[in-house]
């Protein structure tokens, strides 16, 4: 089906006429492939990559493929909502799609980890446009108030995409191999051919007509903002391991604000043809809806990093098992997107959704701050469930938000920002509680293992051979723990690991803690900011 015959234009510069709901979920069919595919590659790696690593003999390295990803894909967001107002939706669309199928491809060839991560860089200027192209074309489609209904899919997929990407990555990464290939390869050999199906549908179903922005592309912007970002991302990623205040780290700072400085000069000084238009920062609802995407994605996305090491590291779950486990999040992320979208769609009212969501959100936090070593599994469900329910409320929301006024012909330029500032909020997220974890666990540890020697009984349990074997190398003269590699855990007694797994759930308390005190300024924000609109039906 095609809509060139199904809509009554204007002039050829009108925007798209409106469609009936069979024709936009025609659409939808090939949007939301394309949008699952970039959301999946985020987290589809995580749970293969020691694996990965292990075959590519490049353990030390690891991070850069998932560092490199990132990165371009943050970098090229904007970029590709500039190129669609200027060339069309579709062109915009199908160069993402190509771009990450070559990437997919070439990344199931890479014969080394730096390979890998070139080509995951590859991957990632594909990814980045698949995401935010996928909610600019509904915009395009829908009026205001039908919007939340069509883009909680977006959000259900994305939501979808965190969970499984682990379970996909970890089944393949399971398999030796697979029809003669090596079963981690098939982790970005799958994309081939569902990308495939997904620009097909894209060429048969995309065919509205496109409204020119006469404006060329804002090249000095685009370098500017990879001169400041990609130093920034790259110490996110990687300060941990680096230091944060080393000199390597300092230096990708200073390089960092300059090239942001730069960018801010350059965009007010370029206009109307900005990467990122001033102008739309001077419309209330779209700096109150990327300011609230950056802070909401630091606590989802810092979340969804800490929740899966709780249930690996404290519960003992291998990764296919910690995914099966958060299925909860899963179902109330896709119920309450599902069910919000139609409330919007019938009253046009969005506030209340957008407040009662954040709220769910910091309450989940606080339902995880209390997680013990041996809480039962159905509480951390229901921080999972109050968690799948608040981003699933929020994040459309937000995004509706963020277009609420903003004009048609700067539409891929917002939409795009709100990815972007989401993105960038989930790099901050996901370092800072990893940085939190990670630097207060090791003191923490080592202050229980301190008590517990003080009982005879847990010194005869170190003193087991099997004991004793598994914590050579962990347990350092001075009373320190190395925390580099946490197999150990595995062979451990249950007994002999409590000290352990206590130190890194106290750790886990304070990270769900500061997650809790960022979503919770984000619904103070929310419900004291965000005016009570009505969207409009037209």
């Amino acid at each position: 089906m095609t809509f060139s015959d199904t809509q009554q234009q204007g002039a050829a510069g009108d925007a798209p006429g409106r469609l009936s709901h069979r024709q936009v979920t025609t659409v939808m069919s090939g949007l939301v492939l394309g949008m699952f595919l970039g959301a999946l590659d985020q987290t589809v790696v995580s749970s293969a990559l020691r694996t990965i690593a292990d075959d590519l003999q490049g353990l030390t390295a690891q991070a850069w493929v998932t560092t490199a990803y990132l990165v371009t894909a943050t970098i090229a967001t904007p970029l590709y909502g500039k190129l669609s107002d200027l060339h069309g939706r579709r062109p915009a669309y199908l160069a993402a799609i190509a771009l990450f199928t070559a990437g997919s491809l070439l990344c199931g060839c890479a014969t080394s980890i730096y390979e890998l991560a070139a080509f995951r860089a590859l991957q990632g200027l594909g990814g980045g446009g698949l995401m935010s192209l996928a909610m600019t074309i509904v915009a395009d489609i829908t009026t205001p108030r039908e919007r939340g209904r069509y883009q909680g899919w977006f959000m259900a997929v994305f939501g979808g995409a965190s969970i499984v990407g682990p379970l996909v990555g970890g089944a393949f990464a399971d398999r030796s191999s697979l029809l003669g290939i090596d079963g981690w390869r098939w982790i970005f050999l799958i994309n081939v051919p569902l990308a495939a199906v997904a620009a097909v549908a894209i060429v048969r179903v995309l065919r509205f007509p496109h409204r020119r922005v006469r404006h060329r592309l804002d090249y000095a912007g685009a370098l500017a903002l990879a001169v400041g970002l990609v130093p920034l991302l790259t110490i996110a990623e990687q300060g941990r391991s680096w230091g944060w205040a080393s000199p390597g780290a300092l230096l990708l700072y200073a390089i960092g604000v300059v090239g942001l400085t730069v960018f801010v000069v350059v965009e007010w000084r370029t206009g109307d043809a900005a990467l990122l238009p001033p102008r739309l920062f001077r419309i209330h609802a779209f700096r109150l809806g990327v300011g609230l995407h950056f802070v909401v994605g630091i606590g989802m996305f810092g979340a969804m990093t800490t929740l899966p090491l709780y249930l690996q590291l404290v519960r003992g779950m291998s990764p296919m098992a910690a995914g099966l486990a958060t299925l909860p999040t899963v179902f109330a992320n896709l119920a309450v997107t599902l069910l919000v979208g139609r409330l919007i769609s019938r009253t046009g009212r969005f506030k209340v959704h957008l407040v009662a969501g954040l709220g769910s959100f910091t309450a989940a936090m606080l339902v995880f701050a209390t997680l013990r070593v041996d809480s039962p599994l159905w509480q951390a469900a229901l921080g999972m469930a109050l968690m799948g329910a608040g981003l699933g409320a929020s994040m459309q929301t937000l995004t509706t938000l963020a277009q609420s006024e903003v004009p048609r012909t700067d539409m891929g330029a917002a939409t795009a920002s709100v990815n972007f500032f989401r993105s960038n909020g989930g790099t901050v997220g996901t370092a800072a509680f990893l940085s939190i974890l990670f630097s207060t666990a090791a003191g923490r540890i080592a202050d229980r293992l301190a008590e517990a020697r003080h009982d005879p009984a847990y010194r005869r349990l170190l003193a087991q051979s099997d004991n004793a074997h598994a914590l050579a190398g962990v347990l350092r003269p001075g009373g320190g723990v190395d925390l580099e590699d946490s197999a150990f855990l595995h062979a451990l007694d249950r007994g002999a690991a409590l000290p352990f797994l206590e130190g890194y759930v106290a750790s886990m308390r304070t990270v769900f803690l500061t997650g809790a005190a960022v979503a919770l300024v984000a619904f103070l924000l929310a419900a004291w900011r965000v005016p009570n609109l009505t969207l409009s039906d037209e």
